[in-house]
């Protein structure tokens, strides 16, 4: 596992993963669990993720968005999380966001999915991004907006989410702040999930625009 700059971090980075390392199965059956939802967040994503090039999910997780929508390589610091995500043909590498194990220029793309409510540093996470991205790459964010209700449902009930007490959500507001600061311009905003996740029994359309939905996608270009 790499090793971060403290030893501070390094206890943050063990505690949110902890839980992803023991119930890895757990995670991923919320899939099937809840099918509607993942496919409505699946085709969100999917016009901003490109058909061709070279690209990478960050916090890739067990795979479940990185296989479906073409990306072949995938990075986590969880490998339970890996060994899962490896089930479903993607390329693995053990890492951390903020820390990314690839020469600058590696990639033509980048997708991030809720990972970025469990990363330590944000900021860094789009810099690193920013980095191992070619001249003009896309970045592509997936996020439940803290300001819907999903999101203040998560809030309310946080201590009782094994996956979610260790996270940080962010509005759309702040997720924007850190793309243009990062070096990113927005190219587009997208969003579905407007039912709570118990009454969302049918896949929900794609929205453009925020702030009405809990799933939110930014499409974003690296400029220099």
């Amino acid at each position: 596992m790499p090793a971060l700059s403290s030893g501070h971090g390094r206890v943050r980075l063990v505690a949110r993963i902890a839980s992803f390392e023991a119930e890895a199965s757990r995670y991923d059956a919320w899939f099937r669990k809840h099918e509607a939802a993942y496919i409505s967040e699946l085709l969100a994503l999917r016009p901003f993720v490109p058909w061709e090039g070279r690209g990478i999910e960050i916090g890739v997780g067990s795979g479940r968005f990185a296989a479906p929508l073409g990306v072949r390589v995938g990075l986590d610091p969880s490998p339970a999380m890996l060994a899962l995500a490896k089930q479903r043909g993607i390329q693995t590498v053990v890492g951390i966001a903020e820390k990314l194990p690839f020469a600058a220029g590696s990639f033509d793309y980048a997708l991030v999915v809720t990972t970025i409510c469990f990363v330590d540093s944000p900021a860094t996470m789009v810099v690193e991004a920013h980095r191992v991205l070619r001249p003009g790459g896309r970045l592509t964010i997936g996020f439940i907006d803290r300001e819907s209700a999903l999101g203040q449902e998560y809030l309310a009930h946080q201590a009782e989410n094994v996956f979610y007490r260790e996270a940080t959500f962010y509005s759309a507001l702040e997720v924007e702040g850190l793309l243009r600061e990062g070096g990113f311009s927005i190219d587009a905003w997208a969003q579905t999930l407007e039912r709570p996740l118990a009454e969302t029994h049918g896949i929900e359309p794609l929205r453009t625009g925020r702030g009405q939905c809990a799933f939110v996608v930014v499409a974003a270009t690296r400029v220099d």
